[in-house]
């Protein structure tokens, strides 16, 4: 009977899992790139934000501190710039973030 619960409660971990990947998607985005601390004021460390207008309301998408976000940082903490983003958007803790696998400059 234990290993039925605990078979049980594997497959179901494994459907929660796979589910929770499954709402990343891959989206590209383009808006007005911003560094959080220094011109949104909103975390204690520098870090690209991206905000972008949709329905009449400004949307945030924080951008996860990897290489390319990192590397990519010196052109907006002193200046906000128009970039497009590609990456996997989640939810975290009530708002949005972007995981980029790319950066760049809009046209």
């Amino acid at each position: 009977m234990k290993k039925i619960a605990a078979a049980i409660i594997g497959l179901s971990f494994l459907v929660m899992t796979l589910s929770a990947v499954a709402d990343d998607k891959v989206q590209t985005i383009t808006g007005e790139g911003k560094c959080a601390k220094c011109s949104l004021h909103e975390t204690a460390k520098c870090q690209n934000a991206l905000q972008v207008e949709k329905d009449g309301k400004t949307i945030t998408y924080y951008l996860v501190q990897n290489d390319i976000s990192k590397d990519f940082h010196e052109n907006l903490c002193k200046e906000n710039k128009k970039i497009t983003v590609t990456g996997t958007v989640a939810e975290v803790d009530g708002k949005q973030q972007i995981t980029p696998t790319k950066i760049e400059l809009a046209k």
